[in-house]
């Protein structure tokens, strides 16, 4: 059965896309530590980030470094933080946080945010990809 990932992929669940090209995907997570939070996933399903081949594990870290310094150049942040877990769902990810105090890392402290804000930061970081 497809994850809730594959889904987003595909379309079959709305999301607020960040960028996309013919091997991965990146969207704001709707679960954010802090506002601009964005989930980077390959676009093969793969259950833990270590088990990808090695040119899509690598592949990945470019993507998410392209849009981690999108995400310097248009949030407030004084850095992007990188953090890989895996246990939420069962699709390879990588975790990039706007950080302006350590408990934005933490997976205990959350954001609301309405869906107006999620657009704009959405449209913000894109605006940024290179």
């Amino acid at each position: 059965m497809p994850t809730i990932f594959t889904k987003i992929i595909n379309g079959e669940i709305p999301c607020y896309k960040i960028a996309e090209d013919e091997n991965f995907f990146a969207f704001l997570d709707i679960n954010p530590n802090a506002k601009g939070h964005t989930l980077c996933i390959p676009k093969e399903e793969v259950d833990k980030i270590m088990d990808l081949d090695k040119e899509t594990y690598l592949g990945l870290m470019d993507f998410s470094r392209k849009v981690a310094k999108a995400m310097e150049a248009s949030l407030e942040c004084k850095r992007v933080g990188l953090t890989v877990i895996g246990l939420e769902v069962p699709h390879a990810h990588v975790h990039l946080i706007p950080l302006n105090e350590m408990k934005e890392a933490s997976f205990q402290h959350k954001v609301s945010l309405e869906k107006e804000e999620f657009e704009r930061i959405a449209a913000s970081i894109r605006a940024k990809m290179q």
